[in-house]
């Protein structure tokens, strides 16, 4: 097999415009690769760890949708020691007037094709296209090796999933030597489960020269995996899999968002945060360390820096800076930055967005039924979770069920007078137009 390294040339870009629509709320102020996850971290990460982890310090991320708190967090890449001078570092890049095409990214495809400038400017042999939006350890290496031992115009990590969910993805059909020989792109009666990642190495000539061709395609969708990948292969292009076997969740829904952070919790955990050979990387503010009073208690749990914990937290995980006063219990949910829980409140199953107060005696995520959709988002909240958003102020001895919205920003007066918000309830801002 060919020896990879660094200096065969690997630009990375990730692709992280993302809305993100199906996880409500979370997403509503920010990009999806954006979102808390973990506690401490964001979800894009993930990818960028990886990359420095793999030795890859050119990277491209590709923006779009309310980008600000995105390229905050990024920043220059320092804390992923992609301020250095020897690379590109990180490079972050939105949409803007004078690139290849006109307008929004139109699909994952179009985003790369209007920024090929760029690319070409790198001068790099292959490119690694990457999602900004999954959990997963990934050493890119291998799937490097491979690209370059099989001479591949296109290489694809792929992975088997459950038969029941393959109709959700891009799926492969291989020959014997892993060269893909057809594509089926989420079919409605999946005859394989091999599925796309959503990953790939492209050589960058090949890139190109196929970007453009789609750019000229009036029924294309502009998308890899329904587009150019299949263009590729019924062309005759070299395209290969890469079967990766590690931890991956692609975490674009409510239930999945709150699969993944409840795995953390597992004994082992489905994916070990504390692996000193393969660390997350993530930008961090300087905090005390989490206090645990003697009121408090902590079963099964993950509680970051500056948490201040007087009642009891059970399996959850509560990112820093979150207090949680006596009295209060907290089951089965996750509390993002800065958010307070006050006396006796019951939390059981909620996602809390950031800088949240959840009053004295509030009550939320009531009922046995965790089948009641909400009223306003009923494919996105239907599985029992309740979502609280960012700086919302829930009114002290509140009564709230399950599948329920609780928007950004809402105070006690946005709420019924009788504090009472039933099962796939939601409350919005009576001033909002």
């Amino acid at each position: 097999m060919a020896v990879w390294t660094p200096k065969r040339g690997v630009v990375v870009i990730i692709l992280a415009g993302g809305q993100g629509s199906r996880l409500s709320i979370l997403s509503a102020h920010r990009a999806k690769p954006a979102v808390p996850f973990g506690g401490k971290y964001r979800i894009i990460d993930f990818a960028l760890s990886n990359c420095v982890n793999s030795g890859l310090y050119d990277i491209v991320v590709l923006t779009q949708y309310r980008p600000v708190s995105l390229h905050d967090h990024i920043g220059t890449g320092k804390p992923w020691d992609l301020d250095r001078s020897q690379s590109i570092g990180v490079r972050l890049i939105s949409p803007y007037l004078g690139r290849q095409g006109s307008g929004w990214y139109q699909g994952t495809a179009d985003a790369v094709y209007q920024n090929i400038d760029e690319i070409q400017e790198l001068g790099a042999e292959h490119v690694l296209v990457l999602g900004g939006d999954h959990i997963y350890k990934m050493d890119y290496r291998p799937m490097l090796m491979e690209h370059l031992a099989h001479d591949a115009d296109c290489t694809i990590a792929l992975q088997p999933v459950p038969i029941e969910d393959a109709h959700r993805f891009g799926l492969a059909q291989t020959g014997d030597d892993d060269r893909i020989t057809k594509w089926l792109e989420k079919p409605p009666e999946p005859t394989t489960n091999l599925a796309s990642m959503g990953f790939y190495v492209f050589r960058t000539e090949a890139l190109i020269q196929r970007l453009r061709e789609d750019a000229r395609r009036d029924e294309s969708k502009r998308d890899f995996g329904g587009d150019v990948v299949p263009h590729m292969i019924s062309s005759g292009d070299r395209v290969f899999a890469h079967r990766f076997d590690g931890y991956w969740r692609d975490v674009g829904t409510i239930q999945s968002y709150w699969d993944s952070n409840m795995e953390l919790l597992a004994e082992p955990p489905a994916i070990d945060l504390a692996d000193r050979g393969w660390l997350l990387h993530t930008k961090s503010k300087e905090r005390p360390p989490g206090v645990i009073t003697s009121t408090g208690s902590v079963t099964q749990s993950m509680v970051s820096h500056g948490c201040h914990i007087e009642g009891a937290v059970e399996r959850s995980v509560l990112s820093p800076g979150v207090i949680v006063e006596r009295g209060a219990v907290v089951r089965d949910s996750i509390i993002m930055f800065d958010s307070v829980v006050h006396r006796d409140v019951l939390l059981d199953r909620v996602i809390v967005d950031k800088e949240a107060i959840v009053n004295a005696g509030a009550q939320v995520g009531l009922g046995d039924d965790l089948t009641i959709p909400n009223e306003v988002q009923p494919t996105r909240l239907n599985t029992g979770i309740t979502l609280i958003g960012k700086r919302a102020t829930v009114p002290a001895s509140a009564r709230v069920g399950r599948n329920c919205r609780i928007d950004p920003d809402v105070g006690p007066s946005d709420f019924p007078t009788d504090g009472v918000v039933p099962s796939g309830g939601t409350v919005t801002r009576r001033d909002a137009s």
